[in-house]
């Protein structure tokens, strides 16, 4: 059975009267690789709760001078034990016990005798979703600090009411197409949120001109990739999204910006997002235009693989587009 391999050992508090099952349990969870703390009574495991902070509670439920029910409740009631997996070991099978395990939020139920496999199987797995829980809580607390950003520079920038939102939506769509996986994706979301971040230094004169900019302007337009990657560079959980902000202006015959890079050369972020943004730019309104229809937008794409388009994944993209009348 695989195990979870943290940077330090998993803390698990054993809370049991039964010194004889205590010892059992402690050994086996022990020899995993575990780091467990053992009580014998709710309220010494209360108390080493408070002390320890463990990663997960394995207890009984009749115990004296506390039992399960009233730790669980206890647990719950603080701050750091409401989200700590608690999973109850009990001979006991009534409905009662069961359901009352659940309203105080139990996240398991184990029936005395257990085996080891089954003992493992619910510790790693409500492990696991804790873990899940966790990164998950992290990446939305992320995420809603990059719509508030992507949203102060779109404010800014009155011609693309909008394109950052559509952008988001269209390169998610596009990543299930191609298969990607839920992390890669992570990263997309953010990049696809703030691709345009490095605009923040482009004068506001330039953005919003009604026209097409001058060679000067266009220079200092240019310089919202680098600016918006170097913005991100310092940002740890930011930063693995600068790929998609730096490349997704370069041009597969090389004729792009920054760098002018040509094909392969291109990171399949930059090749990935300059599809997505300029379908969505060619099918936007802007103060100065009516968007294209998207079978004209789809069609200029078409002509230009293996120009400004890595003709592979563009074909690709116009696959999805097809196949979905939605985007």
């Amino acid at each position: 059975m695989s195990q979870i391999s943290p940077v330090r050992p998993v803390k698990i508090l054993l809370v049991e009267d039964d010194l004889a099952l205590l010892e059992v349990v402690r050994d086996i969870l022990s020899d995993t690789g575990y780091e467990v703390m053992t009580a014998t009574n709710g309220r010494e495991g209360l108390q080493a709760f408070r002390l320890f902070r463990p990663d997960l509670i394995l207890s009984d439920i009749m115990m004296p001078n506390m039992d399960g029910f009233e730790l669980l409740e206890a647990v719950r009631q603080m701050e750091e034990g409401m989200l700590a997996p608690f999973i109850f070991m009990s001979a006991r099978t009534e409905r009662y016990d069961t359901s009352n395990a659940r309203r105080l939020g139990a996240d398991d139920y184990l029936f005395k005798p257990f085996s080891a496999e089954e003992l493992l199987t619910a510790v790693e797995a409500r492990l696991r979703r804790r873990e899940q829980i966790s990164l998950f809580s992290t990446r939305e607390a992320h995420l809603q600090t990059v719509v508030m950003l992507a949203s102060a520079i779109e404010e800014r920038d009155v011609t693309t009411s909008g394109h950052v939102d559509r952008v988001r939506t269209l390169a998610l769509a596009f990543a299930d197409y191609l298969g990607w996986s839920p992390e890669i994706k992570m990263i997309l979301e953010i990049g696809a949120l703030l691709h345009d971040i490095g605009k923040i230094v482009v004068p506001e004169h330039i953005l919003n001109k009604p026209a097409p900019l001058t060679d000067e302007e266009m220079e200092v337009m240019k310089r919202h990739p680098t600016s918006g990657a170097r913005i991100l560079k310092g940002v740890s959980h930011l930063a693995p999204a600068a790929p998609y902000i730096l490349y997704h202006h370069e041009r597969w015959d090389g004729r792009g910006y920054p760098f002018g890079l040509k094909g392969d050369e291109i990171p399949i972020e930059g090749r990935f997002l300059a599809l997505v943004d300029a379908y969505d730019a060619m099918t936007s309104d802007r103060p100065y235009r009516r968007g294209l229809p998207r079978e004209r937008a789809m069609q200029i794409i078409r002509e230009n693989l293996g120009t400004q388009f890595d003709p592979d994944l563009g074909e690709r993209f116009l696959n999805m587009l097809a196949e979905s009348a939605q985007l």
